[in-house]
Formats: structure tokens, C-alpha cells, sequence
């Protein structure tokens, strides 16, 4: 793959693993889309190297050797107009393109600047930045620390800030699909097949990576310093209670950093959204992870994987002092289960009000809608929630219909179907006329069968 490419995606939040990047969360952006891939694009036999200059009077201004990337994001607006109105047609011919987009034209400034990519050319600036900013920062770690993370969000920006040790992942979104408690080979297939079915990936690609990155958490236990890195939504929660319970003693130092809020920042979505001088400032306040706190994340683990939702609610509904963002976290994925009106989860709720409200609205715009403002605790990524509205799409009863099916499907309209009017109204619930199962966990909602749901306070009943 090229840099920053992926079967999948990239944006907000997890990069870089063949399905990691299906969360998205956190990380920012730097196109006119949010869904818009990056790549380092191929040149044709015509395009630039390392180091060449684009031809034109669209030069770079500076020549101390910092970058004003905000200079060169206008530079970028300014050449895609020049290139719609015909006045770069040299640079459009380089580009193979008759319709030339914002991330087109970074691409080239970056080119001219000496770098294979837009994100390689902002990761020069940032890492320059923070040396500005941080001259005496050393972090603490050792070179035999190991980071982990559910996801590659980090792993460059604490190269940024200095980190030495190791950097690993666990990938799995446990937060969709079956999780069930069964034997571990079993696990592995049950999820690899469904990651491969929900985001079409190679089944043969996503069991390799399961099998790396499940072994390598094998060997935390006698691991000589380990750090978690984790904030407060369910994606994170539930790979911190499936890393901890993984484990068959305490390590010998085994730490934790989580965070549900930063200073300054209105909506803290991830720790992928910081900048490296806020992971430095984050290093001190890990703590080590104690008795107390496996003993939860084994509890609440098995509670998760049950076929019943009522261990799991009753978690959900106590504070845990030991692990504080778990209660929360826990709460929000009950969430998913079918209310006990409508028969929708909220995630599939708020995605139709937000519809309804507009009429239609793309993709894209849904997400951005749920993600910067009305999803109370967010932890999907954008190929996570595509996965999720799919079978509200792909169905002979379908609630939403998807229009401009030649675009990507960020760009895809969507409206809503009588159905989902109805559904939406609380006028008809939704797993009578659903044609695909729902996991939450080990809860699994059969159509047309008697299942689990959620009450107005938050309590699984069962519907017989």
C-alpha cells in the first residue's frame, strides 16, 4: 500500500491497520471531505519527484525552513481555482484529471515542497512545531515500553513527542458484531468473518491481523512495562475490559492513561484529535493498573460476551471508582440494543431523525451531524457507521433510500422510506421488518424472533 492508503480509509481517528482505520475518530483533516482518501498518487510517467517544482507563479514563499501550513492550505484553494478556470492547465495534465478536487491540489503543493504527500508534509510541520515548543521535553519511557492503543491513531504523534518504546494495537471493533464467550480459536474466526462480511475486507488479511495482534497481547502479561492509552467511549472501554481480562496475572507494570475530556477542547472525540504537546502533557498522569481494576474488567467482560444484557446493565448502572469511564461507556453500548418503541438503536435513531429533519442529507453529512454534535458519547468511525446503516438500506423493507449510487458513498443522498417514517414515529418497530441480525456483545437480535431491548430507563426487557 501506499502511504496512508487503506482497503478501508482513513479519517478522523484510527490509521494505518488493514481494518483499524474503520473507526476514523479523532484525528483531523486536511480535505475538502472528511471521507476523502489521501494517497501519494501515481505519476503517469509526468508527474514530480521528490523535489521538483511546479511549474507556474505558484511559488513558496519562505526560505528559512519553517512552513506556514496555513499559507500553504491557501496556496492549495488558490491553484484548485486557477486549475477549474484553465489558467494551471500544466498542473491539471499532471494530475490526469478534468475535474481537479481541494486534496488534488494539496497533493501538488506538497509535491513542489519536496513531500510524497499532503499528510507528509503536515507531519514536517507539526513535528517541527513541537520541537519549537517543547525544547526540553524527554519522555520518561523506555525503549522496552510498550504503547497500546485500539487503533494507530497515536503511534505518530508520540514518535513526535519524543516516545522511544514500542507502539501496538488491538483493532478489534468490539463494539459491533458478535462477541461471544467462547474458546479463543472460535472467537477469532466468529470476528474475522464478520469484519470481512461488514467492510469487505479479505477474510484472509483480517485473520493474519487477528492473529498478530491477539498473540502480541498474549505476551503483555510478561511484558516489562506496558502502557494503555484509552479514552471515554465504548470503542476504548471495551478494549481496555477485553486487554485487561486477556491477561492471566498482573503484570509487573502494567499502566493506564484515560481521558474523557481535555481543557480547552469543546467536543474531545479522541485522543487522535491531540496534538503531541497534549500526549506529553498527558504522560504524567498515567496509573498503574491494580488488582481491583482486573477483577472489573473481567467481570464486565463476561458480562458483555453474555447472551443476556442484565449483568451488563447492572455494571452500566453503577459507578466503578477504579475505572470510571467504563460505567458510561457500558451505558451507551446498551444503547444499541432495539428500543422498546421504535425498535431502533440510538445510533440508527439519531441517524433517521437527522434525515427526517433535512429531507435528505448525504452520507458524509450524516456522520459529520452524529459525530460533531448529537451522538452523546462517540466512537464510530466512518466505515463503522456505513457498516451500520447498511442493512437499514440493503432490505426489502428498507428505511432509507440511497440515491447517486455511482458516487462514493459519503456523496450518496439518502431519504427516508414511508417505512422508516413509520418506524421513526414509533408507528412500527423496526426488527419486525428487519431482514439481518443484531449483535450487541453476546446479544444477538434474530428477526421475527422474541428478543432482548431497551426501555425508557435504560433497563433490557425481553420481548416474547
Amino acid at each position: 500500500m501506499t502511504e496512508l492508503q487503506s482497503p478501508i480509509r482513513l479519517p478522523i481517528f484510527r490509521r494505518g491497520a488493514i481494518y483499524a482505520t474503520y473507526r476514523g475518530k479523532g484525528c483531523a483533516q486536511d480535505s475538502d471531505s472528511i471521507f476523502r482518501h489521501y494517497d501519494s498518487r501515481p505519476s503517469s510517467g509526468q508527474g514530480f519527484l521528490q523535489g521538483d517544482r511546479m511549474p507556474g507563479n505558484n511559488k513558496p514563499s519562505s526560505h528559512h525552513g519553517r512552513i506556514n501550513l496555513e499559507q500553504q492550505r491557501k496556496r492549495a484553494k488558490e491553484l484548485l481555482l486557477r486549475m477549474k478556470d484553465g489558467t494551471a492547465s500544466d498542473q491539471l495534465i499532471l494530475l490526469n484529471k478534468t475535474t481537479p478536487t481541494l486534496s488534488d491540489a494539496q497533493w501538488l503543493i506538497a509535491r513542489q515542497l519536496g513531500f510524497s504527500s499532503w499528510p507528509r508534509l503536515k507531519a514536517h510541520v507539526d513535528a517541527v512545531d513541537f520541537a519549537a515548543r517543547n525544547p526540553d521535553f524527554e519522555a520518561s519511557d523506555e525503549a522496552r515500553t510498550v504503547h497500546w492503543r485500539c487503533g494507530s491513531d497515536i503511534a505518530h504523534t508520540l514518535k513526535l513527542a519524543g516516545f522511544k518504546g514500542s507502539f501496538k494495537m488491538l483493532t478489534d471493533p468490539l463494539c459491533m458484531g458478535p462477541v461471544q464467550a467462547v474458546p479463543e480459536k472460535a472467537y477469532q474466526a466468529a470476528r474475522s468473518h464478520y469484519i470481512s462480511q461488514a467492510f469487505g475486507l479479505s477474510l484472509t488479511d483480517v485473520a493474519r491481523r487477528f492473529d498478530d495482534e491477539y498473540t502480541d497481547l498474549q505476551q503483555m502479561s510478561s511484558a516489562d512495562h506496558s502502557v494503555l492509552w484509552c479514552e471515554a467511549d465504548a470503542y476504548d472501554q471495551l478494549f481496555l475490559i477485553r486487554t485487561l481480562a486477556a491477561l492471566e496475572q498482573l503484570p509487573a507494570r502494567l499502566e493506564i492513561i484515560q481521558v474523557s475530556q481535555i481543557p480547552g477542547v469543546q467536543r474531545f472525540i479522541g485522543i487522535g484529535q491531540l496534538a503531541p504537546d497534549l500526549l506529553a502533557w498527558l504522560w504524567p498522569q498515567r496509573k498503574a493498573v491494580t488488582e481491583e481494576m482486573l477483577h472489573l474488567a473481567r467481570q464486565a467482560w463476561a458480562a458483555y460476551c453474555n447472551a443476556s444484557p442484565v449483568a451488563l446493565a447492572e455494571l452500566a448502572h453503577t459507578a466503578q471508582p477504579s475505572l470510571p469511564c467504563l460505567a458510561p461507556a457500558l451505558l451507551r453500548q446498551l444503547q444499541e440494543l432495539p428500543g422498546v418503541d421504535d425498535g431502533l438503536s440510538l445510533t440508527e435513531r439519531l441517524s433517521l431523525q437527522c434525515i427526517s429533519e433535512a429531507g435528505a442529507m448525504t452520507f458524509g453529512q450524516v456522520f459529520a451531524e452524529l459525530t460533531d454534535k448529537r451522538e452523546p458519547l462517540p466512537f464510530l468511525g466512518d466505515m463503522m457507521f456505513h457498516a451500520m446503516m447498511r442493512p437499514l438500506i440493503d432490505s426489502p423493507t428498507a428505511l432509507m433510500i440511497e440515491s447517486d449510487t455511482r458516487l462514493e458513498w459519503p456523496r450518496r443522498s439518502l431519504k427516508l422510506t414511508p417505512l422508516g417514517q413509520q418506524v421513526l414515529a414509533a408507528k412500527a418497530y423496526w426488527p419486525d421488518y428487519c431482514h439481518q441480525a443484531r449483535w450487541v456483545g453476546g446479544v444477538c437480535i434474530q428477526p421475527g424472533q422474541p428478543h432482548w431491548m431497551i426501555d425508557k430507563h435504560l433497563r433490557p426487557l425481553w420481548r416474547a
